[in-house]
């Protein structure tokens, strides 16, 4: 199968190029900076092409665009897709480039998905796949993309783009920003390979937390930021919630301090009974946190 990944210049866009390589399909990528299009190409020993040229050979076109750039890139592509391609996003965001695709690709073949883990991944064994079909056409389209998935032991959701994006509010957008206002914290003390050295579990789960969100692009984690319709009511409740942590450490509060943390505790383990094991977890994670050289 001739696959056209659309922005495979980039992190996900390569992971793709890589996996789809390996079961033998044949790939063209393109990108928005020609320079690092070259060297992707070269580094992946694929064809690279304008957005056209690559999209008029493809059975298989995957977007993989930045939600601010989402609406030019598939205007710019749809005269030239065909009735018999199959077009897939995936974007962190469902909404808005669902709109977008049924806006400018009405007869053709899409659907929307999202990947939710890395460039990291070794394979897609073991993550989670988002599937967002809204109609009966993309649904038949995402029970066959469901089934090559889970027999490459990934785990498959299917959900409406709403309800992707009301969970990907707290899933990405709150989870990045508390890493990125972590990091800047850390910045702030400085002597972090000493903290390193001498801290536990906890701080290395921090700190990793804060490194895995920081090392990737600014460009692409502020269009995600910008792109969930709530991230800032959410973002601003856990703001919130902190001035009224550290209103009890100001106030030496020890007291309603330990009170409030017992209560989410037993909050949380009603919630996911799995909870109560997270202690546990948190020092066997511990051996795969140690610090690099």
């Amino acid at each position: 199968m001739k696959v056209a990944i659309i922005g495979g210049s980039g992190n996900m866009g390569k992971w793709f190029a890589r996996h789809l390589l390996a079961e033998g399909h044949q790939v063209t990528i393109t990108g928005r900076d020609p320079r690092k299009l070259k060297r992707a190409g070269k580094e992946l020993g694929v064809p690279v092409a304008a957005n056209t040229a690559a999209v008029k050979n493809a059975g298989i076109v995957i977007l993989s665009v930045p939600p601010a750039v989402f609406e030019p890139v598939v205007k710019e592509i749809a005269p030239f897709v065909k009735k018999d391609q199959i077009i897939v996003d995936v974007t962190s965001v469902k909404t808005m480039p669902i709109d977008i695709m049924h806006k400018y690709l009405k007869k053709d073949s899409i659907l929307g998905t999202h990947p939710v883990f890395g460039p990291g991944a070794r394979s897609l064994a073991g993550h989670n796949f988002v599937l967002t079909p809204t109609n009966e056409k993309e649904a038949a389209l995402a029970e066959r993309v469901k089934k090559y998935l889970e027999d490459r032991k990934a785990s498959v959701a299917l959900m409406t783009p709403a309800e992707h994006d009301e969970m990907m509010t707290v899933v990405l957008a709150l989870a990045h920003f508390i890493a990125i206002v972590a990091g800047d914290t850390l910045l702030g003390y400085g002597k972090l390979a000493a903290m390193r050295r001498v801290g536990g579990t906890t701080f290395k789960l921090l700190y990793t937390l804060a490194e895995s969100v920081i090392s990737e692009d600014p460009q692409l984690y502020a269009s995600l930021q910008m792109s969930f319709p709530d991230a800032a009511k959410v973002e601003g409740k856990f703001i919130n919630n902190a001035r009224q942590w550290a209103e009890m450490v100001k106030e030496k509060d020890a007291a309603g301090f330990a009170a409030r943390m017992s209560s989410i505790k037993d909050k949380l383990q009603v919630i996911d009974p799995s909870f109560r094991h997270a202690y546990e977890k948190m020092y066997r994670i511990n051996e795969v946190l140690k610090p690099r050289e």
